[in-house]
């Protein structure tokens, strides 16, 4: 698979993700649809970095390299950037701490800055 068809593979990737998280919300799965957001932004920061022929193997270094090359720099909006960082840490916090219970309230407004990220990058991939 050549780096074009990788690209792609996450920007269509992070479509379908965006999509799980909308079908989680509907059944109030409120930690797994925070969960399917990040991951949304995620894969479409991947084919992000990899357009521009920069990676990394982490998802904290995947986040330093999105904000170090597209926000600080203002190819990026800073409200995209902030959508990033809170969902990185809904994501933290629903996924590893115990007992830990989202509710619609703390997941809900994500969906629109998700689509607003996802739209946001998908224009620097086409």
């Amino acid at each position: 698979m050549n780096s074009e068809e990788l690209i792609k593979y996450r920007h269509s990737r992070a479509l379908e993700t965006y999509e799980e998280a909308a079908i989680l919300a509907r059944e109030n799965h409120w930690n797994a649809a925070a969960n399917r957001l990040y991951y949304s932004c995620f894969y479409a920061i991947s084919a992000l970095l990899l357009k521009n022929g920069l990676s990394n193997s982490t998802h904290n270094g995947v986040k330093t390299e999105f904000h170090k090359s597209f926000v600080k720099t203002g190819i990026i909006s800073k409200q995209s950037g902030r959508t990033y960082s809170r969902l990185f840490n809904l994501r933290q916090e629903g996924d590893y701490l115990d007992f830990k219970r989202l509710e619609k309230a703390d997941v809900d407004s994500f969906f629109s800055e998700a689509n607003e990220f996802l739209n946001e990058i998908s224009s620097m991939l086409n």
